[in-house]
């Protein structure tokens, strides 16, 4: 299936001399939530706006639905939804009267069948009459993506969807996205915090300095890159890891009741057995057994760290 977004070299350089955007490859599948992972300053906002043809980059080339946004803007604009990080909406107009005046930026008909279809898909359909500054944060947000969506675009943008909005938003929101994804929106979102990648995401791309520095699945690449920790809880707590165990690099826990092991899931042997028959053999007596994978965040800090050195 080709790709419903493809970006090929694409360079964004300033007068400067500060280089944003460094060659940049990348395609996005239609229905696919993709995020992009990568700490402040690292690009995203600018891909995403490169991409959305608010920046023209200084070479290579983006195209959207086949249309290249240089040749054939209007055309890759009409396909894509853009739901920028700030709130910037009219404060005493109508929710209902917002969205539909989005709708018709695009020079598409009226709708209002359409309009309420959006607002129902986004939990405002009992807020359609109410003004905008009578909204909570949360529905303010939602308001974005409902006035990004009145075009019917096939690609929806969300730049730090959740940035200073509280845990139980940010959850809330992310069953918004998965709704979109279950409608046949293809989702690329921007984002910083490590547990909306890992909780929403079908692919994960992580940025840094300009720089795509992987793009994958985000099962597979937990199971590739991550690694596993086998933690030993010990039926007596102990001060000191025994020399006759210190080829296992072994981790013993403040209270000294606990060891953890950490291998990795790729090797043909974890070593694990071997390290319990010599934990026993020590005098280390096994109470239980855990097993914990390393999560999405160590594998971008690890990424961003080789980067950087």
């Amino acid at each position: 299936m080709p790709a419903i977004v493809s970006v090929k070299k694409l360079r964004k350089a300033y007068d400067t001399g500060f280089v944003a955007l460094k060659g940049i490859d990348l395609d996005i599948e239609e229905g696919e939530i993709l995020a992009l992972l990568g700490p402040n300053g690292a690009g995203k906002t600018t891909l995403i706006s490169t991409i959305c043809g608010i920046t023209v980059p200084t070479s290579g080339s983006v195209t959207v639905g086949g249309h290249d946004t240089i040749r054939d803007y209007r055309a890759a604009r009409s396909l894509i939804g853009l739901v920028p990080q700030e709130i910037n909406l009219e404060p005493f107009e109508k929710v209902e009267n917002s969205v539909a005046f989005s709708r018709g930026l695009f020079g598409k008909p009226k709708d209002p069948a359409k309009v309420a279809e959006i607002l129902k898909l986004l939990s405002l359909d009992d807020k359609a009459g109410s003004k905008i500054k009578e909204l909570s944060g949360g529905m303010k947000r939602r308001v974005l993506i409902a006035k990004a969506l009145a075009h019917e675009p096939r690609v929806l943008f969300l730049d730090e969807p959740t940035a200073g909005v509280d845990v139980e938003l940010r959850k809330d929101m992310w069953n918004v996205v998965a709704d979109l994804k279950s409608h046949g929106v293809t989702i690329i979102l921007t984002t910083h915090y490590i547990e909306e990648a890992e909780a929403i995401a079908d692919r994960v791309g992580i940025i840094s300095k300009g720089e795509i520095l992987r793009v994958q699945d985000k099962t597979e690449m937990m199971n590739q890159m991550g690694r596993k920790e086998l933690r030993v809880d010990l039926t007596q707590p102990v001060d000191a890891i025994p020399d006759a165990l210190s080829d296992y690099k072994l981790a013993l826990s403040p209270d000294g009741r606990a060891v953890t092991y950490t291998y990795d899931t790729r090797a043909d042997r974890t070593g694990i057995r071997r390290m319990l028959n010599d934990l026993d053999a020590a005098g280390l007596q096994m109470a239980d057994l855990a097993t914990q994978q390393s999560s999405l965040e160590e594998i971008f800090t690890s990424l961003v760290k080789e980067q950087q050195t």
